[in-house]
């Protein structure tokens, strides 16, 4: 297997634009591809931009007449079927949009081929991790389900054992609905709990179908959980699974909106624990799937200030040129971060918290403690099923 790393870019999925007053502004993705070139991280990786996601690959996941109705949108955005979830507020219509939301899962799907072939051992696609797509509805910004596809990919060419981590703050749903009764893969999300967040799913007891019980891990996370407990509550999870797993191959989705700064939930988690739970999926990929690692975005409406950090620091740990947490930004970005959105941008490549402390589960839980509550639940739930002690 080659060591090097894949970078998954086409400059035509900034066309993913549900309009000016939309929170997820593809501006985000531009700029965290600028910051990406000022660190120099393009030099050390090959930028790849793989072909649209065909309609057989798309019916891997989805059903003929929902790419039916989105190709039918993407020409006339004013006959958008509101009954697949198109044309509404999260999801509003727009021209090209069967075209540009096939680009990007076609990204996440070479991704996948390329990791799968040996050709590179990682591969990112910032611009993926859709993960709320449904086989036949749109959903929560989310057009086609890139990460499903990628794995769904990733089956057809004869994986056995695939394993999804998402640490979006939103529950990775339609992720886990396209392999709900599927036992080669599992799906595994820390996200805020149900109760105060879309979509409203995502409980400790979603566990899998009969069939595949155990194949679905649902982390739901008190609103406020900060750095200490997000850390915590992944690294009480996430590595014991995996590591009974052994997935042949990794797919993480890294939505930034975990943070303090984030407009849309309610979690408080800074950049630098970001980081540290990127740095860990990578070394997770190494200890159980002999490197092969697929990393993906997803949401994040910090536009400025926080997404392209995010993704960049993503981006450097799996082209294994890892940025200081203190690093300076290079000043041209900064400046086109100004021309292009009249906002100051940051000018550190972190939050300030780095090294970010949190306390094993090893040494003892607090009963009376929300987020410990919340990491019982999942435990007790799952573990079992997969014949581990809770």
């Amino acid at each position: 297997m080659s060591g090097r790393t894949q970078l998954m870019w086409d400059e035509a999925v900034t066309g993913y634009d549900f309009g000016p007053d939309h929170p997820m502004d593809p501006v985000r993705l531009a700029l965290t591809r600028r910051l990406v070139d000022a660190f120099g991280l393009d030099r050390e990786m090959d930028v790849v931009a793989a072909k649209a996601a065909g309609e057989s690959t798309l019916r891997l996941v989805h059903r003929e007449d929902y790419v039916e109705a989105v190709k039918a949108a993407s020409v006339d955005p004013r006959a958008a079927d509101m009954s697949y979830g198109l044309g509404t507020m999260d999801d509003p219509a727009f021209a090209g949009m069967h075209e540009v939301s096939a680009l990007i899962a076609g990204q996440s799907v070479g991704a996948a081929e390329a990791v799968w072939r040996g050709d590179v051992s990682h591969a990112v696609n910032f611009a993926g991790g859709l993960h709320h797509a449904m086989p036949g509805g749109a959903s929560g910004f989310c057009i086609y389900n890139d990460a499903s596809l990628a794995i769904a990919r990733l089956l057809e060419l004869g994986a056995e054992r695939v394993a999804y981590i998402d640490v979006d703050v939103h529950h990775g749903d339609g992720v886990q609905a396209a392999f709900w009764e599927d036992p080669r893969v599992l799906t595994i999300s820390l996200h805020e709990h149900p109760r105060t967040l879309f979509p409203q799913t995502g409980w400790p007891e979603e566990t899998g179908a009969d069939g595949a019980e155990g194949s679905a891990v649902n982390v739901a996370l008190p609103a406020g959980t900060g750095d200490a407990g997000w850390l915590r509550a992944f690294h009480s999870v996430v590595p014991e699974l995996i590591a009974d797993f052994r997935p042949q191959v990794l797919v993480t989705q890294h939505g930034a909106d975990t943070h303090f700064e984030d407009p849309l939930a309610h979690l408080a988690v800074s950049l630098d624990a970001q980081r540290a739970v990127q740095v860990a999926c990578h070394e997770l990929a190494h200890e159980h799937a002999e490197g092969r690692w697929i990393a993906l975005g997803g949401g994040g409406y910090a536009v400025v200030d926080v997404v392209p950090r995010s993704w960049t620091h993503l981006v450097a740990i799996a082209a294994g040129r890892e940025i200081a947490p203190d690093a300076v930004i290079p000043e041209g970005w900064r400046q086109e971060v100004f021309a292009r959105t009249r906002q100051l941008a940051p000018a550190r490549m972190t939050d300030g918290r780095w090294p970010v402390a949190w306390k094993s589960w090893e040494d003892g839980y607090d009963p009376a403690d929300r987020l410990d509550q919340a990491i019982v639940a999942t435990r007790r739930a799952v573990f079992p099923l997969r014949g581990l002690l809770a």
